[in-house]
């Protein structure tokens, strides 16, 4: 990595890729810095300021998980590509909202444009070499990452100078459009402007697009089960959403009944994605298996770091702007501190997990300094001094994003040719615990003491997690390099390859 700075070659790559990551999180927090202009605007409350924010995660869950299929399909290239060019039209519909109810169905819209960063990984895992995949990760990840922070400190600003095109109010809806303008205009570029694999590397596909690949009977059966949660978090967004009256009972019991519904087909897609596998017709040797716990315990770390980050960006402006008095857009600069450290933190956490020797513990340790930069911010009152709170708003991210970058620093590494669903399964958990966060929030008293709470649970949970993967997660293979992947191969193909003993 002497050579980030160049722009040749992967390192080009790397900076195009992080930089498309970085316009689909401005897009994603288009609105936490916008909130108040918004609700003085159209005279919303409180409660559906917070739905909103639900919302904003809310369709990211399934969206990473289609979009990780699709990646493995189609590519990166075209996969960012068409994402960033859909950006542009529920940023436009939310811009033009009238009324709650049109903000809710735009900003749904919008959460799916939340899935980019996982077609950032399969890009950069391609180009980088496994020695190398954690920095590399990590600055993908971090720097584009930023965009939450960009959002925060530019979007009120650039509101406020175009007020003179809405006599005197603050122009939010010409900032929010002006967002998906911007990233839809960068997805063409990026389409004319990169490839798949470095030249003369082929593009490896998965055997099947429709459902994760597993390598043992009983991950199949692990792999439903961990698929329960990323159903269910859509089931609490639409109970929340009944507590708003924007739909009925009767909507909610229909709902859910389409949820039952798409878990039976995502799992029916599963089966056929590893259908050989489970009647016995193929097996896999020793050298071709992974853990589906591996990819279990990133889920639940990524609950715990990148989960509580969007949970807490989408609700510190706020915080701070209610909590301290501040004006929208030195709230929204303060809270930009939060995500300010994805600079830093989140290629530090990718950099120390290549170089200390141990994937897993570098995540376990970050995930422990997470829950305690939450605890000591929770313990910090209203009557502290802003410098004081600040620096523990920065403590606590930079090891929330440490972890986020010692997460994906072991994803790639996983399993190769499934690393797109991987990443997308990792990464709709994040969303799962996001909207887990922010439906508790929307629950909890307002002021002082739900604050208090919230972060209380957000430190707790993150140091839960950190013991369960100091003791259950299995240290990665460092490097991967000169190691071909195994294609999966029929009982009469290969009989005698295979330990029966495996595969009870």
């Amino acid at each position: 990595m002497t050579n980030i700075w160049s722009f040749g070659g992967r390192y080009r790559i790397l900076h195009l890729t992080w930089f498309a990551f970085f316009l689909s999180f401005v897009v994603w927090f288009n609105f936490a810095p916008l909130a108040t202009a918004v609700r003085a605007e159209l005279g919303l409350t409180e409660v559906q300021l917070r739905t909103i924010a639900i919302c904003n995660v809310a369709l990211t869950v399934p969206a990473r998980i289609i979009v990780g299929m699709l990646l493995d399909r189609f590519g990166p290239r075209r996969t960012y590509s068409c994402l960033l060019i859909y950006a542009a039209f529920p940023c436009i519909a939310f811009a033009l909202a009238q009324n709650f109810e049109q903000m809710v169905i735009s900003r749904l819209a919008l959460s799916i444009v939340g899935c980019g960063f996982v077609i950032g990984i399969r890009m950069v895992a391609e180009w980088f070499p496994a020695k190398e995949i954690g920095l590399a990760e990590g600055i993908y990840g971090g720097w584009g990452n930023f965009g939450s922070a960009a959002a925060a400190f530019t979007l009120p600003s650039l509101a406020a100078a175009g007020a003179f095109l809405a006599a005197g109010q603050v122009n939010w809806r010409l900032a929010i459009a002006l967002t998906g303008i911007v990233a839809a205009a960068y997805g063409v570029f990026y389409y004319f402007n990169v490839s798949d694999t470095p030249p003369g590397k082929v593009y490896q596909r998965p055997p099947s697009s429709s459902g994760m690949e597993v390598t043992s009977q009983r991950d199949f059966w692990f792999l439903l089960i961990m698929n329960i949660p990323l159903v269910a978090a859509l089931g609490l967004i639409a109970w929340r959403l009944t507590k708003v009256q924007l739909i009925s009972t009767g909507a909610l019991t229909g709902i859910m009944v389409f949820l039952i519904g798409l878990y039976l087909f995502q799992a029916y897609n599963i089966w056929k994605a590893n259908q050989g596998l489970m009647t016995g017709q193929v097996r896999y040797s020793s050298k071709d298996r992974y853990k589906f716990s591996q990819v279990a315990n990133l889920e639940l770390a990524y609950v715990a770091c990148f989960g509580s980050e969007l949970a807490v960006v989408s609700m510190l402006p706020t915080y701070f702007e209610r909590g301290f008095g501040l004006t929208a857009a030195l709230a929204g600069a303060v809270a930009g501190t939060y995500a300010f450290m994805n600079i830093v933190a989140r290629p530090g956490g990718g950099f120390i997990s290549d170089k200390i020797g141990s994937r897993k513990w570098t995540l376990a340790a970050t995930l422990a300094g997470t829950g305690v930069g939450y605890l000591i911010f929770s313990s910090m009152g209203q009557g502290a001094s802003l410098i004081l709170v600040v620096i523990a708003t920065m403590l606590a991210s930079f090891f929330v994003m440490a972890a986020e970058g010692a997460t994906y620093a072991i994803v790639p590494l996983v399993k190769h040719r499934i690393t797109g669903q991987i990443a997308g399964n990792v990464g709709a958990y994040g969303n799962v615990g996001a909207v887990v966060y922010l439906t508790l929030y929307s629950l909890l008293p307002q002021g002082v003491a739900g604050d208090k709470i919230f972060f209380q649970v957000l430190g707790v949970t993150a140091i839960v997690v950190a013991f369960l993967n100091a003791f259950t997660l299995k240290e990665p293979a460092l490097s991967h390099e000169g190691e071909e992947e195994l294609e999966p191969v029929t009982v009469g193909q290969m009989e005698s390859v295979y330990e029966r003993s495996d595969h009870r």
